[in-house]
């Protein structure tokens, strides 16, 4: 109740309460409480069940009664302190991200110790704590006067275990959904029932939660989407193989592409920010191929690493990127393999986080993460892994070695430090790296990127290299309503002197079509598997972007928003693109929810029956 009312006060500006809403807030998340209660007391349900009667009354049964609650209070404490920082940085209670930072601990736990002073947390939830069970000390006593037999203690405990087994069975996360204001529905909520969740539902099976229609009539929709100039289909009637032919010769270009870490559009001067922390970048504008409305599929890493290798539209439930069989993926480092190209994936970190580096090790990249870096060329490091400008030291040792041994190279190389703790080497840039700000780290990025391509610029191979600058997601993903169009608003440019000409790209590009699009840029001759489309090679009108959570599907097609979620419910918007609102109007014309559903149906299609497996 305390955590409630106190992320409701952070989150005031942000709500649209009515008294039926204000009143939901409160009566369903006593109803999470009364649930996430009932696990929390099954150890000390346990303990009074098995303990002998005539040993629990003795006194030095004070002890291991008091420690019990002590550890259970201790638990409860840090997990509201917890709530607070995650929400402060994602605008939700705990979800999929919570669950993934459990699984790499020393990643997380070491920028957890960078980011905040934890002996001094550690010691105010000792002492609150400790000062909690004080207060309780009296129940918990008196607990001991009271004899009851092994079995009537069995009735109570059976009698007890049917409050959490309703908890388990009968009680859903969506029951907290009481409006269109996500903040509202998320502070009905409550974190740790949300974390166990996420927990058990970290996949999501499409055709058992989502609006189907059948998957021929879907792939006869997708095909009609993906046909263009130049396309020829090849496979059966369930894929969307195809042969992609020009009728210019290849162009055979280096590519680096840059995934800058929550590189947001608007911290961009292009997009209105007045800060000047991107000053690099926004002076490239006019020298690259820039893409105004470019979105990005998710918010998190892995979603964009799975949108700029395999550009697939998002599937519900975890990134590819983290699932089981997903070796020998289609990627777009499998068709410059092919083509004779030295592929790699280059990460400042440890490339077991996130099982980056087993689904780049075995979809056709070669993986070069920190423990490959020589410590001489390290200036520092975070939990995440060493700072950009040593990542680009790295990458630029990659690029003169494929270039001395005769290969062509396409280096995906992803940065780091524009992630909390958000520091850097001292001077650098104008902000101090004390500050621990997300403005000096993202400055920080910009001018290791202009270092970067400033040193290029005197290797033999710059003339022939495409640099493709990305973000993988926004820096926030929360907003008042579900899946707000732009918390995915991100930067893409394309710089290639001489090569690509420089110009502003006006249609709605969503994350996946950058792959197709960057080999139509080198007129690759190719057999695709992609559901991305070349951008210039696509007939006007049939953009669409992607965005997603792990549970909500969107899919933006002629300034309109169809929602896709669990329980096959389907919504109708229009997308505030400025705002991030959602305006619900009334579905009057079934033909884009068709669309969206057979995208994301034939995604899931596709991956689950090895239609985005290498031949």
């Amino acid at each position: 109740m305390i955590t409630r009312i106190a992320l409701l006060v952070k989150a005031w500006s942000s709500l649209e309460l009515t008294p039926l809403r204000f009143a939901g807030i409160f009566l369903l998340g006593l109803l999470y409480d009364i649930v996430v209660w009932g696990f929390f007391a099954i150890p000390v349900a346990m303990y009074c069940w098995l303990m002998k009667d005539s040993w629990y009354r003795k006194g030095w049964q004070r002890i291991p009664l008091f420690v019990l609650f002590f550890i259970l209070i201790f638990i409860l404490v840090v997990n509201a302190g917890s709530e607070f920082a995650f929400w402060d940085e994602f605008g939700v209670r705990y979800n999929f991200i919570a669950v993934d930072y459990l699984v790499y601990t020393t990643e997380v736990l070491e920028n957890i110790w960078q980011s905040y002073n934890i002996p001094l947390i550690l010691s105010g939830a000792l002492l609150l704590s400790a000062g909690i069970l004080w207060l309780i000390r009296r129940p918990l006593l008196q607990s001991q006067q009271v004899s009851m037999r092994v079995g009537r203690r069995s009735i109570f405990f059976l009698a007890f275990l049917v409050l959490p087994a309703a908890g388990y069975f009968l009680v859903s996360n969506r029951f907290k959904n009481i409006s269109s204001n996500n903040f509202v529905n998320e502070l009905a909520g409550n974190g740790i029932y949300e974390f166990g969740h996420a927990y058990w539902h970290n996949e999501i099976d499409y055709p058992l939660f989502y609006s189907t229609r059948n998957d021929a009539e879907n792939f006869r929709i997708l095909r009609g989407m993906l046909q263009a100039p130049g396309v020829r289909f090849t496979g059966d009637s369930l894929s969307v193989e195809r042969e992609i032919s020009y009728p210019e010769p290849e162009q055979k270009r280096n590519i680096v592409l840059i995934s800058v870490e929550s590189l947001s559009g608007d911290y961009l001067k292009y997009f209105g920010n007045t800060e000047g922390i991107t000053p690099f970048m926004d002076s490239l504008i006019p020298h690259s191929l820039f893409f105004k409305h470019f979105y990005a599929s998710g918010t998190r890493t892995v979603r964009g690493l799975e949108a700029l290798s395999l550009a697939i539209p998002p599937t519900p439930g975890q990134s590819i990127v983290r699932r089981p069989d997903n070796e020998n993926m289609f990627t777009l480092g499998n068709v410059l393999k092919q083509k004779g190209y030295a592929v790699k994936y280059i990460y400042g970190g440890n490339s077991f986080f996130d099982n980056m580096g087993y689904f780049f090790s075995h979809s056709g990249y070669q993986v070069v993460d920190k423990r490959d870096i020589p410590d001489s060329i390290v200036h520092h490091t975070t939990a995440w892994g060493v700072c950009d400008e040593d990542i680009f030291t790295q990458a630029m040792r990659e690029c003169d070695s494929s270039y001395a041994a005769g290969k062509m190279f396409f280096n995906h190389v992803m940065t780091v430090s524009n992630h909390r703790p958000y520091t850097y080497p001292e001077n650098r840039i104008d902000i101090p790296p004390a500050s621990n700000t997300v403005q000096g780290a993202v400055k920080y990025t910009d001018y290791a990127i202009n270092g970067f391509l400033q040193a290029a610029k005197q290797k033999p191979w710059f003339g022939n290299t495409i640099f493709v600058i990305v973000a993988d997601h926004c820096s926030k993903s929360a907003g008042k309503t579900e899946l707000p169009a732009n918390r995915y608003h991100i930067p893409c440019l394309v710089y290639a002197p001489g090569i690509v000409l420089p110009a502003i790209e006006e249609r709605f590009t969503s994350q996946i079509d950058l792959v197709p699009t960057i080999l139509g840029l080198m007129r690759m001759h190719y057999t695709s598997r992609f559901m991305g489309y070349d951008i210039f090679n696509t007939p006007a009108g049939k953009e669409r972007v992607f965005i997603s959570t792990y549970q909500g599907l969107g899919y933006i097609r002629d300034s309109q928003l169809v929602i896709l979620s669990p329980q096959q419910k389907t919504g109708l918007f229009e997308p505030d693109f400025a705002t991030g609102i959602n305006k619900q109007i009334a579905i009057k014309d079934s033909s884009l929810l068709r669309e969206a559903i057979a995208w994301y149906q034939g995604a899931s299609y596709l991956f689950k029956h090895g239609g985005y497996k290498v031949k």
